[in-house]
């Protein structure tokens, strides 16, 4: 099994969650808010500590693996889509800078290509990008070297039916590729009842 979660506990908030995710899944996790959902994604990704309980990836606890290299077999992505430097170029560059591996341009450009944005958008101010394309840009960061485990927080929320479109297609082409998991929070209706598998959060607790 790729993620296992066993009794997870998150201070006051989450209480004895289980799941299991495999490679090729994606699980959406849906509920009200203020009930959990994005303080589990933040546990996943160590950026939250737990309370009680434990997450293994790939048959290991997530804590024996050093943090940068957890980071790199988990990938986490949130809505306001921080992007940081002053261009697209420093942004799809950081990826390749963390792994001291060459810069690939012509991979970017691709990449770009893949959601809709012309090699142009690689010297483009940060500043200048609207929320759809600023969003675009931080999910390719995020996939430029694909995870084991992509964590999505809200990544859709405010972007308009096109964008969304235009995003979920890249995800689920680079997931068919590569053979990541996905765990998405979403409050969008369509994406729930789309879903092949729904993990229901209520109270900081999982009701699938």
């Amino acid at each position: 099994m790729l993620l296992t979660v066993q009794n997870l506990s998150v201070s006051n908030i989450l209480s004895n969650i289980n799941l299991t995710v495999d490679q090729d899944e994606t699980v959406t996790i849906f509920g009200p808010s203020g009930s959990g959902k994005s303080t589990l994604l933040k546990a996943l990704a160590r950026l939250e500590d737990h309370a009680s309980g434990q997450i293994d990836l790939l048959g290991k606890p997530a804590i024996s693996y050093p943090i940068d290299r957890y980071r790199q077999l988990v990938s986490y992505a949130v809505q306001s889509a921080n992007l940081f430097g002053q261009t697209v170029r420093d942004n799809l560059d950081l990826p390749f800078n963390v792994r001291q591996k060459a810069i690939d341009e012509d991979l970017q450009k691709t990449m770009l290509a893949a959601v809709d944005l012309d090699a142009t958008f690689l010297d483009k101010q940060v500043a200048d990008l609207s929320g759809g394309q600023r969003q675009r840009v931080a999910v390719l960061r995020n996939l430029i070297f694909p995870p084991k485990v992509l964590l999505l927080d809200e990544i859709t929320t405010g972007l308009d039916e096109t964008t969304k479109q235009v995003v979920w297609r890249f995800i689920n082409e680079e997931q068919g590729k590569n053979h990541f998991a996905i765990l998405s929070v979403t409050h969008d209706q369509q994406e729930i009842q789309s879903a092949k598998k729904t993990l229901q959060v209520i109270g900081g607790k999982l009701d699938d």
